[in-house]
């Protein structure tokens, strides 16, 4: 018996970690200067871990910007895109929610952000259809409910998101930094620019 439970001991140690995706949503404040560019408030989502089905490791983050920033997309929408933060932007950021998904649910999320890169989904509009905008759309598909929108503070949104969703407190995880979390190769500087 003693020899049964020190087997099944070791096999709880040595086994392979359990699969799953986590999602943590961030806010960064903005009100910073880097490179010549203010940054603004933004919006993003972080996935980290590992795929159930096929043991992949996910390690991958977006958040919806100004395709082509300036001072029109106060008066006009304009052509929008899904962007991955600097690793180093990330950090800087504010943690809100963390949620660990299924295989299917991540699919989801990824191909929800992809829809907002094409054609039927990238329309920006700074007032009506932003990173908080499409953050919200990403919360939603996780299960979880989202405060008042449109909005144009991320850190107001997510105070409240938070607070209609008490069972999924942000919960820190280790950022690898991989080459993944570089920079879309898009030229963007507008008010919700990640990472810029």
């Amino acid at each position: 018996m003693r020899l049964l439970l020190l087997v099944l001991g070791f096999l709880s140690v040595a086994g392979p970690a359990l699969a799953e995706v986590t999602l943590s949503f961030y806010a960064h404040p903005g009100a910073r200067v880097r490179g010549g560019y203010l940054l603004f408030p933004h919006a993003y989502v972080q996935a980290t871990g590992t795929l159930e089905a096929t043991g992949e490791q996910v390690d991958w983050a977006a958040g919806f910007t100004a395709r082509s920033p300036g001072p029109q997309l106060l008066f006009v929408s304009g052509r929008g895109v899904v962007a991955t933060p600097e690793a180093r932007y990330i950090g800087e950021g504010k943690g809100y929610l963390t949620v660990t998904v299924s295989d299917d649910v991540y699919a989801a999320v990824r191909a929800r952000a992809d829809w907002w890169n094409g054609p039927d989904g990238w329309t920006y509009d700074l007032r009506r259809r932003n990173c908080i905008t499409f953050i919200a759309d990403l919360i939603r598909m996780a299960g979880l409910v989202t405060g008042r929108e449109p909005s144009m503070s991320p850190g107001r949104f997510f105070e409240e998101t938070a607070a209609l969703n008490p069972g999924a407190p942000f919960l820190p995880v280790a950022v690898p930094e991989p080459a993944s979390m570089a920079p879309l190769p898009v030229a963007i500087d507008n008010a919700d620019t990640p990472g810029r």
